[in-house]
């Protein structure tokens, strides 16, 4: 059995200690940072942490008139980002990895022209386009500004993971699709891309992530995301930390949920057994006849 190799030696007992003792620096100067915050908004000039500050978020109607339409059109907004973006990435991946030069070409200057815009740029494009453009107004235009700014900014990312995964295969998984009669396309469709996709999940479940939170921008083109209403909730009780608080709490629940449901598929897939069943006029599961293929995982050069 072959070594794994790492990118860094095994840290020894003296460089452990050293480790356990910047951990601990480093969570006692965090703690206080954050007790020297509440203390300052504590203070009787800012009165921030008063029952008063808080007692809105008692009232069901501070639930239902702000901060659960926030959070419905926030969570709306992040599914279709997520959909499309999906959608896009896999085709922009795809169209990178073609074996036409010209699809690649484009391909690739798309990609790379959308992953160095701003995402708040090309909502605000988005936006301006469905304004003086299409002649879309109110809340169309907006939803469909953040929409599509995280679409065409996340699909370029995606289409790099795809990329990614692919190259990051090992060269039989091409080989062997080619070797059993697949077309270079077939080969990449059903061979290499489903590998790829689970190969590079982590980071497909981080971009996610970042989707979620980018809705958040919105707020710029007063899309009535959960950050928004918060904020005009704050402006009619005056307890924006109060409001910010809860704001950041209720992001902090998404993502972390988002998390876990991810990770959880991440396993299954991982765990997934792709077997081939018995040849015909095989002898069962013991017989001449069977011929069984596990998951294959490697590394391999561009599609070509």
């Amino acid at each position: 059995m072959s070594a794994q190799a790492v990118l860094f030696d095994v840290p020894g007992p003296r460089a452990r200690r050293l480790y356990r003792v910047l951990g601990v620096v480093g969570v006692l100067l965090i703690a206080a940072l954050l007790l020297v915050l509440v203390r300052a908004l504590a203070s009787p000039d800012n009165n921030q942490f008063t029952a008063q500050k808080w007692a809105p978020f008692l009232d069901p109607e501070t639930w239902t008139s702000y901060l659960l339409p926030g959070l419905l059109a926030t969570l709306k907004a992040a599914g279709a980002a997520v959909v499309l973006s999906g959608v896009f990435g896999v085709l922009l991946g795809l169209g990178r990895l073609s074996e036409a030069r010209p699809v690649r070409m484009v391909c690739g200057a798309l990609v790379e022209f959308l992953r160095s815009v701003p995402v708040l740029v090309m909502m605000l494009f988005v936006y301006y386009f469905c304004i003086f453009v299409l002649g879309v107004l109110g809340d169309t235009s907006t939803f469909v500004g953040v929409v599509g700014g995280l679409t065409l900014y996340n699909s370029a990312v995606i289409a790099e993971l795809i990329r990614s995964g692919v190259f990051a295969l090992p060269k039989g998984q091409r080989e062997a699709g080619l070797a059993i009669g697949l077309t270079p396309r077939q080969t990449l469709v059903t061979v290499l891309l489903p590998q790829a996709v689970t190969a590079m999940l982590p980071s497909l479940i981080s971009q996610l992530v970042v989707i979620l939170k980018d809705t958040a921008l919105g707020y710029i083109i007063s899309f009535t995301e959960l950050l928004r209403s918060g904020t005009t909730l704050s402006t009619v009780y005056g307890n924006l930390i109060p409001t910010l608080i809860v704001v950041a709490a209720l992001f902090i629940a998404l993502n972390y949920t988002l998390t876990v449901v991810a990770r959880v598929v991440e396993r299954r897939l991982k765990r997934a057994q792709r077997t081939a069943g018995p040849v015909a006029g095989g002898a069962g599961p013991a017989g001449p006849g069977l011929v069984a293929a596990g998951p294959a995982s490697v590394e391999g050069p561009p599609l070509r």
